[in-house]
C-alpha cells in the first residue's frame, strides 16, 4: 500500500513538473520571435504592400506563420523572411498585426504596431467673412450648435461653466444655466429633443431639455479618457477625448461602441476640441490650431485642413494667444450658413470656404 501511494506521489509530481517545464517552453516561445515590417516608422498607404519577417533566437521547426491585423485574417504562410502582403482596413490609423507562428514545441504569438494612413494628402482650404455678429466676451466657447435659428453655445472653465441659449444675430442671451464649480463643460451636441454637454475631467455628462433648459439626466464616460468635442449625423454621436480617436457612441445611453482616428497621408492627429457634422463630414477644430480639419466619419481620412490663421487678428486686442484661441463651429443647416470663433473672442463670424 504504502509502495503504491509513493507511486502515485512520483507520477504526480513528474506531471507537475511536466506542465511546468511546458508552461516555461511557452512563455520562452513567445519570447523566441520577433515580427518586423520593411514599413518605414511602421506606416503604410492603406491596401499598401509592405514585407514581413520573423526573427528567431533559437531556431525551431515553423510549421506556418499566420498573420491578423486588428484580429483580422490576412494570410498564412511558411516563409519566415520577406512574406509579402498587403495590409487593408476599412478604418485608418494605429491598427495591431499579429503573428501566431506554429512549431514542432507548440505555439508563439508576437505583435506589432502600425499605421495605416490615407492615400491622400488632405485639401487645403481658405475662407472669406461674409458677416460679423456679437459674441460675447465672458464666454470661453467650447461647443456651439444651430437648432434652427436659435444658437446652444457651452463654456467652459472651472466656476465660470454655463450652458447657453443665444440668439446669434445680437448675441443676446436668451436662456442660461449656470454649473457647479466642480464643472469644467466641454462640447455639446442636441440629438432626438436632448440636449448633451459633456464636461473635461470630471467623467460625466448632462441630459437637457433644449427647449427649456432644464436637466433631465446624466451619463457617464465609458471607453473615452475625457470630454473635448461633441456632435451627431441624426443617428451617431461623435465625440473626442484629447486623445487620436473621435468615439462613436450608442444614441440613447451614450455609450462607446467604436472609433476613428483622423489620419492623412503622412500620420495620426490628435487633440480634435469642437465638433461640428457638416455634409456628411464631421469638421473638427485642433485645440491651439487655428484651423479646421474635415474628416470622413468612417474611415478617418483627414481629407481637408481649412487655413483659419488669420482670422484671431480680426477679433479684439489682447488675447491669450494659448487659451483664447479658435473654438467653435455652428452650421446653420437650413440656410446653409457656416459660423465660427473663439475663446473669449468678441466676434461670431459667418465664413465661406474656398480651395486654396
Amino acid at each position: 500500500m504504502i509502495l503504491k501511494m509513493n507511486f502515485y506521489k512520483q507520477l504526480a509530481f513528474t506531471l507537475l513538473g511536466t506542465i511546468a517545464i511546458s508552461c516555461g517552453d511557452k512563455k520562452n516561445l513567445d519570447t523566441n520571435y520577433t515580427l518586423t515590417t520593411s514599413a518605414e516608422k511602421n506606416s503604410v498607404i492603406n491596401g499598401g504592400e509592405l514585407m514581413l519577417s520573423i526573427q528567431e533566437k533559437k531556431n525551431y521547426i515553423i510549421d506556418s506563420i499566420v498573420y491578423t491585423l486588428d484580429g483580422n485574417r490576412l494570410a498564412s504562410t511558411k516563409k519566415i523572411n520577406g512574406f509579402k502582403t498587403k495590409l487593408s482596413s476599412p478604418t485608418l490609423g494605429h491598427k495591431t498585426l499579429q503573428a501566431t507562428i506554429y512549431t514542432e514545441e507548440g505555439n508563439a504569438t508576437v505583435t506589432e504596431d502600425v499605421v495605416l494612413l490615407n492615400d491622400k494628402a488632405p485639401k487645403v482650404y481658405t475662407y472669406s467673412i461674409i458677416n460679423r455678429f456679437p459674441h460675447q466676451t465672458d464666454a470661453y466657447t467650447q461647443g456651439l450648435e444651430f437648432v434652427g435659428d436659435t444658437l446652444y453655445e457651452s463654456n467652459g472653465q472651472y466656476g465660470e461653466s454655463t450652458l447657453r441659449k443665444l440668439d446669434y444675430k445680437t448675441g443676446e442671451v436668451i436662456n442660461e444655466v449656470v454649473l457647479d464649480n466642480q464643472y469644467f463643460a466641454e462640447g455639446l451636441t442636441i440629438h432626438n429633443g436632448n440636449l448633451y454637454q459633456l464636461t473635461w475631467k470630471e467623467d460625466i455628462g448632462f441630459k437637457y431639455d433644449p427647449t427649456t433648459l432644464e436637466l433631465k439626466g446624466t451619463f457617464d464616460y465609458g471607453k473615452s479618457r475625457q470630454g473635448w468635442g461633441l456632435t451627431n449625423d441624426g443617428n451617431t454621436i461623435y465625440k473626442s477625448d484629447g486623445t487620436s480617436k473621435i468615439w462613436k457612441l450608442s444614441p440613447n445611453a451614450l455609450k462607446e461602441q467604436s472609433y476613428i482616428e483622423p489620419t492623412d497621408n503622412r500620420k495620426v492627429y490628435q487633440k480634435f476640441n469642437e465638433l461640428e457634422f457638416i455634409n456628411g463630414k464631421i469638421y473638427a477644430n485642433t485645440y491651439q490650431k487655428p484651423s479646421i480639419a474635415i474628416i470622413d466619419p468612417v474611415t478617418g481620412a483627414l481629407e481637408g485642413i481649412i487655413d483659419l490663421s488669420s482670422l484671431p487678428s480680426e477679433v479684439q486686442e489682447g488675447l491669450d494667444e494659448q487659451n483664447e484661441v479658435l473654438n467653435g463651429i455652428a452650421f446653420k443647416a437650413n440656410e446653409n450658413r457656416l459660423f465660427v470663433t473663439g475663446k473669449h473672442w468678441n466676434t461670431l463670424f459667418e465664413i465661406e470656404i474656398k480651395e486654396k
